[in-house]
């Protein structure tokens, strides 16, 4: 547990935390000369944030084949060297392969590993467990955008990302504690004396997609996420063009994270009381409030008000974060949960990448985030509006399959009475025959 807890800590500690770096690089290879300075840079966080989801669905895939210990330490090594590699850098360009993909990559196949680890140690107690886990990424973005600060005013950007790589290097050694205790396939291939791959239909289950209510599901979320990342982006640059150096703007960050922590906890309690589907109001609540406070942080010339802001963002935002997967039970079950998240991760790393560099890009040719944090609240409110429907659907869903249900149950009995009638039948003249002799 709390191996998993580091992992979630560390991974979107660090990614939520990219508004301190972003500025930080924006004034190291800025210069001035470039007006596209912001769209290019917003490419370096999106990226690396929209590949943690994008990879989803294959990690997924590497887990049920390889286990979750060895994917995961894989994944350590492979973000290690990523964020190592992106200290030695000389321009923005190298880094969008060195922290937007390959650091990324290794944060997503050192990620997913982690959550499946829990279901093979914890049963009873799984939604408490899980509650900790996640209560890691709230505990590092609360507290390390002021470690960042410190470090990038004191030794600079580069040698900050290499004390960076001292959390993935724990990462690395918190992978070995994920001893598997369900066999997988390479375990039981290996007992056989051989490997073999299970059939494409196993290794790719697209079943899921048959399901009407998932499918509004998985094109709603996406829906929402263009303009969900813009703010942990480009909050910081915004406070610092608005306020300047006289506001300490990694408050901001800790508000959202202290608050995301408790919605986290608060709404995960709350959803276990609301029956079926019906969970997706909450999903449609969260995001109609992440879109107006987006909406509300151009409007807000005091401090104040923008801390206010993101202590409401943050709180929604935990809500819509840790009933993905009760969702996801209810409307695939639990047999195709595993797929049907990884499948919805990877497409929801499509907006989650194009949204900051849009706003970067109308930051540089306007002169200011205002349109862009406005625009960025649109799409929460479509998508929330896109989910309202889903209950409604999912209900008649199942009314249907009870109905097929109960058909083929009253269709069995008339069978089973037809045959009871033609036994009785045969067997009456029998026995007739039988006392006659």
């Amino acid at each position: 547990m709390l191996a998993a807890m580091w992992c979630n800590g560390a991974v979107f500690g660090i990614q939520n935390s990219c508004g301190v770096l972003f500025v930080s690089m924006l004034q190291l290879f800025g210069g001035g000369q470039d007006k596209q300075m912001a769209f290019k840079t917003a490419w370096v966080s999106s990226l690396s944030m929209g590949m943690v989801f994008f990879c989803s669905p294959i990690v997924s895939i590497f887990t049920d084949l390889f286990g979750c210990r060895k994917v995961a330490v894989t994944g350590a090594a492979l973000g290690f060297v990523g964020l190592l590699s992106s200290s030695f850098v000389s321009t923005i360009e190298p880094l969008y392969f060195t922290y937007g993909v390959l650091f990324a990559c290794g944060c997503s196949f050192a990620y997913q590993p982690s959550l499946v680890i829990l279901g093979h140690y914890f049963k009873k107690r799984l939604g408490l467990v899980n509650g900790i886990v996640t209560a890691g990424s709230s505990l590092f973005t609360v507290s390390l955008p002021f470690l960042l600060r410190v470090l990038i005013d004191s030794v600079g950007l580069f040698n900050t990302l290499r004390v960076l790589c001292i959390l993935m290097f724990i990462l690395f050694l918190a992978g070995f504690t994920y001893k598997p205790l369900v066999s997988n396939t390479k375990d039981e291939g290996e007992k056989k004396g051989k490997f073999r791959f299970p059939p494409e239909k196993k290794i790719f289950n697209f079943s899921v997609f048959k399901v009407m209510s998932y499918r509004i599901w998985a094109l709603g979320i996406p829906a929402a996420l263009f303009g969900y990342f813009v703010p942990y982006v480009h909050l910081m640059k915004h406070v610092e063009d608005r306020f300047g150096d006289s506001v300490q703007e990694e408050v901001l960050l800790l508000c959202l994270g202290i608050t995301s922590g408790i919605g986290r906890l608060i709404f995960g309690r709350v959803a276990d009381y609301i029956p079926g589907a019906k969970k997706v109001y909450l999903q449609v609540t969260s995001f109609f409030f992440i879109g107006l406070m987006s909406m509300m942080i151009p409007v807000c010339h005091v401090f104040g008000g923008l801390i206010a802001v993101c202590l409401f963002m943050g709180l929604f935002d935990g809500c819509f974060i840790c009933i993905m997967a009760p969702i996801a039970f209810e409307l695939v079950g639990a047999q195709d949960v595993s797929q049907a998240i990884g499948f919805l991760l990877g497409l929801m790393s499509i907006p989650m990448t194009v949204g900051p560099p849009i706003a970067g890009l109308l930051r540089d040719r306007l002169g200011t985030y205002d349109v862009a944090f406005y625009l960025a609240g649109v799409p929460p409110l479509i998508g929330g509006a896109i989910l309202c429907i889903i209950p409604w659907v999912h209900e008649r869903h199942k009314l249907k399959e009870r109905a097929k249900t109960v058909d083929g149950e009253t269709t069995e009995k008339m069978l089973e009475n037809e045959s009871t009638l033609v036994s009785d039948a045969v067997e009456k003249p029998v026995k007739e025959m039988e006392s006659g002799v």
